[in-house]
C-alpha cells in the first residue's frame, strides 16, 4: 500500500471513492452533498490543504483523506471526509492516511487537528478516541416544525410514566393504591390491570407529570405488598429512567443521560447507570442484555429516540410499558 498525493487529475478516482463514501454513511437526506457541491471545495483543498489517496501496488484506490489547513477562521487541520473502502479496513490504512497529516500541519504552525464524526458511527468514534481525540462541540438538528411548536410554546414536554408490582393480586394493589394516592397529591385518574407476564401495572396523571409522585407510590406499593416494584418513565419526551425498589427501598435508579437536567459530579453522574444484577434479580432480566440496552449518554442524540428505549428497558424487564402513545 502506498499514499500519495491527489491531483485534479483523480477527479473520476475522487468521484468514484467519495459516492461511495457518501452512499455508506446513511446519513439523513438534509445532510447529504451531490457530488458537483463536494468538489468544489474537495477541489480547492486539492491545491491549498492536503488530499492524498491510498493506493495499492498495482494502483487500486483503496481510500483518501482531505484536510484543510487553518482556513475558514479554524486554527486547526481539519480532516474533512476520510474514507477507506471496506474490503481495505483492517489493515491501518485509515491510521496510515492520518499520520501524514502531522507533517503538514507542523509546517502550516498549527497545533491542533479537528473533524467530524456522526454519533452513530462508533467505529470511528473508536479509532478517534484511541488517537487522542476528544468531543468539543455537537451538531444538533431538530425537524422546523417541532423547532417552531416549541419555540413558540413556555410549555415543556409531557412526561409518562408507570409503575409494575411484581405480583397477580390485583385487587390488593387497587386497594393499596386507593389508600396512598390521596397521600401523595391529587390526581384526575389512576388505572390498574393485569399484564399477561405476571405483573400489574399502575398508570396515574400525578404520577405522569410528577416523578417525586410516582417515587413515592412506588415505595408505597412495594413496602405494603412486599415485593419489587419497577417505575418507567418517559420524560420530556426525551430521557428515559426507571427506579427499582424492593421492600419499600428504592435500590437503583437509572437514568438514561444523567446530566439532562443539569452538571452533576461523577459520582452522582455513576449513580444514574444501572445496576444490571439487581435489575436481573429483581426482575429475571438477563444482565448482559441490561448493560446493552440501558446505556447512559452524554446528549439524548446519542441514544435511541426514547420512545423506542423505554420500549427496549422494558423488553428486557419483560415488562409492558405502559406509556400513553
Amino acid at each position: 500500500m502506498t499514499i500519495r498525493p491527489a491531483t485534479a487529475d483523480d477527479h473520476d478516482t475522487l468521484r468514484e471513492l467519495w459516492e461511495e463514501f457518501e452512499g455508506g454513511l446513511d446519513q439523513e437526506p438534509y445532510l447529504r452533498e451531490n457530488w458537483d457541491e463536494a468538489w468544489e471545495d474537495l477541489a480547492a483543498t486539492v491545491d491549498e490543504g492536503v488530499a492524498l489517496i491510498a493506493e495499492e501496488e498495482d494502483g487500486r484506490p483503496l481510500g483518501f483523506v482531505f484536510c484543510v489547513l487553518g482556513s475558514h477562521g479554524r486554527r486547526t487541520a481539519h480532516v474533512t471526509d476520510i474514507y477507506v473502502r471496506p474490503e481495505a479496513r483492517g489493515r491501518g490504512i485509515g491510521r496510515a492516511l492520518l499520520a501524514e497529516l502531522v507533517e503538514p500541519a507542523r509546517a502550516a504552525g498549527l497545533e491542533h487537528v479537528s473533524l467530524e464524526v456522526l454519533v452513530r458511527n462508533t467505529d470511528a468514534r473508536r479509532l478517534y478516541d484511541r488517537l487522542g481525540f476528544a468531543p468539543v462541540d455537537t451538531l444538533m438538528v431538530a425537524p422546523l416544525g417541532a423547532f417552531a411548536e416549541r419555540i413558540g410554546s413556555d410549555e415543556r414536554p409531557r412526561s409518562f410514566g408507570s409503575l409494575h408490582v411484581q405480583t397477580d393480586d390485583e385487587t390488593g394493589v387497587e386497594r393499596a393504591v386507593a389508600q396512598f394516592i390521596p397521600r401523595v397529591g391529587r390526581t384526575a385518574w389512576t388505572e390498574v390491570s393485569a399484564s399477561a407476564n405476571g405483573w400489574v401495572i399502575v398508570i396515574d396523571e400525578l404520577c405522569d407529570r410528577d416523578r417525586s409522585a410516582q417515587r413515592r407510590l412506588g415505595a408505597e406499593l412495594s413496602d405494603r405488598m412486599g415485593v419489587p416494584v419497577v417505575a418507567l418513565a418517559l420524560e420530556e419526551e426525551a430521557v428515559v429512567r426507571f427506579l427499582l425498589f424492593d421492600r419499600g427501598r428504592m435500590v437503583d435508579e437509572y437514568l438514561s443521560v444523567p446530566t439532562y437536567y443539569g452538571d452533576l459530579n461523577k459520582a452522582d453522574e455513576l449513580s444514574l447507570a444501572a445496576n444490571a444484577t439487581l435489575v436481573a434479580r429483581l426482575t429475571g432480566a438477563d444482565p448482559g442484555s441490561v448493560r446493552a440496552v440501558a446505556r447512559n449518554a452524554s446528549a439524548p442524540s446519542e441514544l435511541p429516540p426514547a420512545r423506542e428505549l423505554i420500549g427496549q428497558i422494558a423488553a428486557v424487564m419483560k415488562l409492558e410499558a405502559r406509556i400513553e402513545w
